[in-house]
């Protein structure tokens, strides 16, 4: 397998103690680091650590909101980053969520897909060292040039969990990120993406053999999650509809225990990787056999082991 990535910062541990297991994942066959940018650590500060602790690992955002920073900053940071891991660098850029963007930052979600479409034109541009002086759709800039041109400009690539969206990212981007699947979604989001641009996707990994524990977190993870608009339209797409209806309206009534008790077990199974380290292992490459480019593994505590220690043991180079 070509690519196998780590999310990163593992959750528990504190940022600042990364270094030595960063420095590890090279040699236990980890090739990428992926942060994410939820209610936690920024998107760009663990990258730009693990620049410098991992120096052969690529690195990217998986993903940076499109409205939570105004694009010229959001330029000046991605070719920050460029700068300190040239050639190693992949800029994710998406919408986020209404709850991310509207409700904790106070930004409208408005016209989610024209946004991402208008910043991806507006950091090919400024990436590249061009002065921009545009109106878009959904914003307008005004002559800004980056004064520190990254030497070796970033691919970007597109969280995308739909057909408009994934289309999207075929035509103009380097890729596309996406979330919560399951090893037969690939062909479906492939359908939409091509068989050509990279894929990336965060897998939910719990080495437990104790699959009642598993279920246990997973049924909490999917109810976070596919509850947001976002995501219920994407497993709305993918068939899980009506699996999932149970628990929405449950949800929607406010009933959280019976939310949770409702999600049947082979949803879970579906969307949570579980199982001892090598059946992980050997679900993860489904997901690869499937079409998927690049697994990025975000490690979910279980089965006793600590972070660092599920980390290891879920390496390529243990199986």
């Amino acid at each position: 397998m070509s690519r196998w990535g780590l999310t990163i910062p593992l959750t528990g541990l504190p940022l600042a103690e990364h270094r030595e297991l960063i420095a590890e994942l090279p040699e236990l066959g980890y090739t990428d680091a992926w942060s994410a940018e939820t209610n936690g650590t920024d998107a760009f500060t663990p990258l730009a650590l693990a620049s410098q602790w991992g120096p052969e690992l690529r690195l990217g955002p998986a993903i940076v909101p499109v409205y939570t920073r105004g694009p010229a900053l959001l330029a000046q940071q991605a070719a920050t980053l460029a700068d300190l891991a040239p050639g190693r660098f992949v800029l994710g850029i998406g919408t986020s969520s209404d709850t991310i963007v509207q409700r904790w930052n106070g930004i409208p979600f408005e016209e989610p897909y024209k946004r991402v479409r208008d910043t991806l034109r507006f950091l090919r541009k400024a990436l590249a060292g061009e002065k921009v002086k545009e109106e878009y759709d959904t914003f307008t800039v005004k002559g800004f040039k980056l004064d520190n041109v990254p030497a070796v400009a970033p691919p970007i690539v597109l969280a995308a969990l739909r057909p408009g969206m994934l289309r999207l990212a075929a035509r103009e981007a380097d890729g596309a990120i996406t979330n919560w699947l399951a090893p037969k979604d690939v062909r479906t989001v492939r359908g939409e993406l091509g068989d050509e641009p990279e894929l990336i996707a965060r897998l939910f990994v719990c080495p437990t053999d104790h699959a009642e524990e598993a279920r246990a977190i997973g049924r909490w993870m999917i109810a976070a999650y596919m509850t947001v608009p976002v995501y219920k339209a994407f497993h709305e797409w993918l068939g899980r509809g009506e699996a999932l209806a149970a628990m929405n309206e449950a949800w929607a009534a406010g009933d959280r225990k019976k939310a949770l008790e409702v999600i049947p077990d082979e949803v879970v199974d579906d969307l949570i990787v579980h199982g001892s380290p090598d059946a992980c292992r050997a679900r993860v490459r489904e997901y690869v056999d499937n079409g998927l480019t690049t697994p990025v593994l975000a490690v979910v505590p279980g089965g006793g082991l600590n972070q660092a220690e599920a980390v290891r043991a879920l390496a390529p180079s243990a199986g």
